[in-house]
């Protein structure tokens, strides 16, 4: 406010929010920053005391609302005038103390609203009865949609998949015939069986009766009283869902049936985009987000309703001005209704995308760009952004542990502090007005959300930033015709179905720059995980923010800086291996590390690797083959249908070209061995039986096939016994046994079926080093090194302490991927030595 002599004060007129309007971060005074102390305050508050005891949070809050009334209600100190310097007014020291008295009472009441929420939690019988595995019969209503959990591999088997849905119980019936009205949130699982499209369609508000067995939570801070793992194969009904969630759930059908007949990538992105149905998303397509780090695409956010408002309203800084853009003016609706109708579009956009806590922070984004729109004012957004967090926090105390939340609130207060200064540097510095905004954007958003992420990723994506500006140009027209296409399919499918092919370009594009950077071979890095490799990212970050400030008129650092970045990302061969001595020259045989399962590679020549095995995971196989330069595979052996050998085909197959994939003939697991087939058919590759006694020859390598099933041995009893067993000559003379996951009595009868085996330079020790070895085929062998396959703290104990003192005893050299990564074997027979890559 500025002030005349004549007048005195005086409104900001329109002449004033062009002069000095949001886009000019200099020129907007200093940032309001008076309810960002309390905002922390209260998410401190609340996530402390979800993991905390009620006796010590009770004693927290006393405390605090103690010391903010000693700060409130001290005498002010007198006898100080208003003109000796070093001393402060008594108006500022007040001030300042009612300052920190509002921090500490928020502080108390994020710790109260979540103490309380907690103690809700433990009332009632269900605690008890969780804690006793109980089995139950409880009457619920669901609190959210169901969701659908992917099934992982656990050992040597794919557990089984499950639906997840968020409920509240309202009666709960004991096997004795008791019946208890209760109040407590639940969270059901169902595993993942033909029926589950029947769980899927449910909706929220929906009424169901389930029988179960009953468990505690994992962590004191989940936000359910109990787990209820339910028996029923398909929902028990007693009350359909509200009229409303029946209107929203029609709306998000219609969308998924309009966009049924697009491209397969763009047919999963699109409901995502619009309203975070992630239902169709593959999992390649998935990992390959969260290589890239746009995952925040695959989620509601509160970019999409941002989208909608500045298509209704115009840019935030020209909200105020009689030539203000968007739809609104042009339709003749004045500038408080076009707020109110904003104000509308939220609330439809949370119902039409269910009240989940993700929701509720994308429309309090949302919210906060509304506010924007109708001040045209920057300053105001900041503290709307402190108040949102505040108001949120206190609703929904267990938002203060949500990852989730915290990179909304981290990414958003980047836009609105960070990206303003830096882009008004680029364009300083020549860089076009546009593309400095969403660079700086684009940078701000990573430089803060980063080390969240590597805190329970252990990653850091590289290809970040230019993924993100890429994919943005089309986020816009895919996300607004999305939404056209779901408000048009109710009334007119056919319709919708065009507009749908129109909006699956753009989402198309999208998935393909996701897909195009995660197949970059230094799209990720490894990073450690927890606080501490936070941290030490966020330390590195800062660091390196100051040093292009300091080096910001040197234009040879910033080519330097893009330029080793390039070559982080893009990987060369050459130099690659010259930096991490990895692969090592001339390597004949590799093991990668895929965790508790086996994949390894035979070098069949420039490119071209015979692969056995593809391990539990498709992302580590693939990182595997990337890092040796593999794009070729002439054959890829399975040798049995365990899930920890595999799981990971996709990961093989991703960008390369596989000849042949061939597999033992037990199909056993059968889910599994179905898996494989499906797969190999999906990419038209031939699937071919592994013969007992077959001679293979590929380039400089020679194999036979000893097992299984040779004419006069024992027929497999099990997957493990079925495994395929290859004999392996290289051009330079080594030989290697790889048998697969082998137990004593088939490594038994392949002994007594080939009593001409000779010793082998390379063993790859059967079964992840299991106690489970015979001795005499070990002895026959005697091989000079013996490399293990086994993740890190696998529940197993696997190596087996026994089979390495057995090993050692035969002379070999043993290394394991638990503790030395993957492995390299060069040389002929003369000169044989293994490169773990932790040693490079």
């Amino acid at each position: 406010m500025t002030t005349t002599p004549a007048t005195g004060p005086r409104r900001p007129g329109p002449a004033d929010a062009h002069r000095s309007g949001p886009s000019d971060p200099r020129r907007s005074g200093p940032a309001d920053l008076r309810l960002v102390g309390p905002a922390l305050a209260a998410w401190g508050g609340a996530a402390l005391a979800l993991g905390g005891t009620g006796a010590g949070t009770a004693v927290a809050v006393v405390l605090c609302v103690v010391l903010a009334a000693g700060l409130l209600f001290r005498p002010a100190a007198g006898g100080a005038g208003p003109g000796l310097p070093g001393r402060r007014k008594p108006g500022a020291r007040r001030r300042n103390g009612t300052a920190r008295a509002a921090v500490l009472l928020c502080a108390a009441a994020g710790a109260a609203t979540a103490g309380l929420h907690t103690a809700e939690l433990r009332r009632g019988p269900l605690p008890g009865l969780a804690g006793e595995f109980a089995r139950v019969t409880v009457e619920l209503t669901l609190a959210s949609d169901p969701r659908l959990l992917r099934p992982r591999v656990r050992g040597a088997r794919l557990g089984p998949g499950s639906v997840v849905m968020n409920a509240e119980a309202d009666r709960v019936m004991a096997r004795d015939g008791a019946v208890t009205r209760v109040r407590s949130p639940v969270l059901v699982m169902v595993p993942a069986g033909p029926g589950a499209r029947d769980w899927l369609r449910l909706l929220p508000t929906t009424r169901l009766r389930l029988s179960g067995r009953l468990a505690p939570p994992r962590d004191r801070a989940d936000p359910f009283a109990a787990v209820l793992r339910a028996d029923e194969a398909a929902p028990r009904v007693l009350a359909r869902p509200t009229a409303v969630q029946r209107a929203a759930g029609a709306l998000r059908a219609g969308l998924r049936t309009a966009t049924d007949r697009l491209a397969p990538d763009a047919r999963a992105l699109l409901p995502g985009l619009v309203v975070g149905d992630t239902s169709r998303v593959p999992p390649d397509l998935q990992q390959a987000f969260e290589a890239t780090d746009l995952t925040h695409l695959l989620a509601v956010s509160g970019s999409n309703l941002t989208i909608v408002l500045i298509l209704l309203i115009g840019p935030p800084g020209r909200a105020s001005l009689a030539e203000r853009g968007g739809l609104a003016p042009r339709l003749g609706i004045p500038l408080r209704a076009t707020a109110l109708l904003g104000g509308v579009l939220t609330l439809a956009f949370v119902l039409v995308c269910r009240p989940e806590p993700s929701v509720l922070r994308a429309a309090a984004c949302g919210l906060i760009t509304l506010l924007a729109i109708g001040t045209g004012r920057r300053r105001s957004l900041l503290p709307a952004l402190a108040g949102a967090v505040l108001l949120l926090v206190l609703y929904d105390p267990w938002l203060a542990r949500s990852y989730g939340f915290l990179l909304s609130v981290l990414a958003t207060g980047a836009l609105l502090t960070l990206a303003p200064v830096w882009a008004a540097a680029l364009r300083r510095r020549g860089v076009p007005g546009r593309l400095a905004e969403a660079l700086a954007a684009a940078a701000a958003a990573q430089a803060v959300c980063a080390p969240v992420v590597a805190v329970f990723a252990a990653r850091v994506s590289l290809v970040a930033i230019p993924c993100n500006l890429v994919a943005e140009l089309a986020v816009a027209p895919a996300t607004v015709l999305g939404f056209a296409v779901l408000a048009l399919a109710p009334v007119a499918i056919p319709a919708a179905r065009l507009l749908a092919e129109c909006a699956g370009l753009p989402a198309g594009w999208i998935a393909a720059v996701a897909r195009t950077g995660a197949a970059l071979p230094g799209a990720e890095l490894d990073w450690p995980g927890g606080w501490g490799g936070g941290l030490l990212l966020a330390v590195l970050t800062g660091a390196a923010v100051l040093l292009v400030r300091l080096l910001r008129h040197q234009p040879w650092a910033a080519g330097l800086g893009a330029a080793l970045l390039l070559l982080a990302v893009a990987r060369p061969a050459p130099l690659t291996r010259l930096v991490t001595g990895w692969p090592p020259p001339g390597w004949v045989f590799a093991m990668c590390d895929v965790g508790q399962g086996d994949a390894t590679v035979l070098a069949a020549g420039a490119g071209t690797g015979v692969v056995v095995d593809a391990g539990p995971e498709p992302q580590a196989v693939d990182r595997c083959l990337r890092d040796l330069g593999v794009s070729r595979v002439p054959l890829l052996l399975l040798t049995h249908f365990h899930a920890d050998h595999v799981a990971g085909l996709p990961g093989v197959l991703r960008g390369r070209s596989v000849g042949a994939i061939q597999t033992t003939g037990l199909q056993d697991p059968p889910g599994q061995a179905g898996f494989v087939r499906r797969t190999a058919a999906g990419a038209g590759i031939p699937l071919l039986p592994a013969v007992p006694g077959e001679r293979r020859r590929l380039g400089p390598l020679h194999w036979r096939v000893l097992w299984p099933g040779p004419p006069t041995g024992l027929p497999p009893e099990g997957p493990n016994d079925a495994s395929v067993t290859l004999l392996v000559r290289t051009g330079g003379g080594l030989t290697l046994l790889l048998p697969g996951d082998l137990e004593p009595p088939a490594q038994r009868a392949l002994l007594r079926a080939h009593p001409e085996l000779p010793p082998v330079d390379v063993l790859k020790v059967a079964h992840h080093g299991s106690a489970y070895q015979d001795p005499a085929l070990l002895d026959r062998l005697r091989p000079r090194l013996a490399l293990v396959s086994a993740g890190r703290d696998n529940p197993y104990g696997h190596p087996s302490p026994r089979t390495l003192t057995t090993l050692r005893a035969t002379g070999a050299a043993v290394l394991r991927t638990d503790r030395n990564g993957p492995i390299a074997v060069t040389g002929p027979p003369t000169r044989l030595r293994a490169h773990p890559r932790t040693a490079g």
